[in-house]
């Protein structure tokens, strides 16, 4: 792990679209680390996003998913790679428009296996 830092992302972080909108793990992560009882989240899972009230000149054009890019370090569940509050993040429209980065609102937990 060379310079790379963060909170690692777990099914329990409250995470938001830059509008106000709800985001959330389409498909758990699961697996045997665990940080306070919640699967850490890895690249490989599908994250969506709910309630978003964006509009673009009245038209309702609102967050609808979210794709992750998983910083370099190395360190990996399952041979995913780790999401950090850190990790770069981008929320899309329907029609794949990107429309800003996620808002992550992370707390340090402890980190256990098993």
């Amino acid at each position: 792990m060379s310079g790379t830092s963060g909170i690692l992302l777990d099914a329990d972080a409250v995470i938001g679209c830059p509008h106000g909108g709800r985001v959330a793990a389409a498909t758990p992560p699961a697996g045997g680390l665990r940080i306070a009882g919640a699967a850490v989240a890895t690249a490989t899972h599908s994250w969506v996003v709910t309630g978003c009230p964006h509009t673009v000149d009245g038209v309702p054009v609102p967050c609808v998913t979210v794709r992750w890019t998983a910083d370099g370090t190395g360190v990996t569940v399952a041979g995913a790679p780790v999401l950090l509050d850190t990790s770069a993040a981008q929320c899309f429209s329907a029609a794949h428009v990107p429309q800003g980065p996620p808002v992550i609102q992370a707390t340090q937990r402890k980190v256990t296996h098993g």
